[in-house]
């Protein structure tokens, strides 16, 4: 099973999904900067100062990451990125569900206007892509984990002749 979850397709496949998600998550947001601050704002954990600077950023820092990603270069670095936007995606969408206050999450740009009781019901679901998504992105540590240890290797080898 171990082998099967680092198969180079296997990596390839978490690559280009975790990477198609942001790029198309940060289009939205690149097209429409005032509306993502918005998104921001409801979430009621960032303060004032800082929504504007976190809604120019992250859109290009998802992008980036995402490209890097879809091209396959900066792999591990693009993963650990995505990873910790992950996270803190999660702990905002569980801290606003905790305290049952419902936002859209904002991200693939707006969406059509919902009840509380819908929103509520699609935080937890976001909540549960964003964890598949951290599972591509352990996936891709993993993998590049192991790429990276075995051409350590190899290049000690080479070095002593063996």
């Amino acid at each position: 099973m171990r082998a099967w979850l680092r198969h180079p397709r296997v990596a390839l496949a978490a690559r280009l999904v975790l990477g198609l998600v942001f790029v198309a998550a940060a289009l939205p947001k690149l097209a429409d900067p005032p509306g993502f601050a918005k998104a921001i704002w409801a979430y009621g954990l960032i303060p004032a100062w800082g929504l504007h600077p976190l809604a120019l950023v992250l859109p290009w820092l998802e992008l980036f990451c995402g490209l890097a990603l879809c091209l396959g270069f900066w792999v591990r670095a693009a993963a650990l990125w995505t990873g910790a936007l992950l996270l803190s995606f999660c702990l905002a969408l569980g801290f606003n569900l905790a305290r049952r206050h419902p936002v859209d999450c904002g991200c693939f740009g707006a969406s059509a206007p919902k009840t509380e009781a819908e929103r509520l019901a699609d935080m937890r679901w976001l909540l549960l892509r964003d964890a598949g998504l951290l599972l591509l992105v352990a996936q891709l540590l993993a993998t590049t984990r192991t790429n990276q240890t075995a051409s350590r290797h190899r290049g000690k080898e080479k070095g002593t002749g063996k």
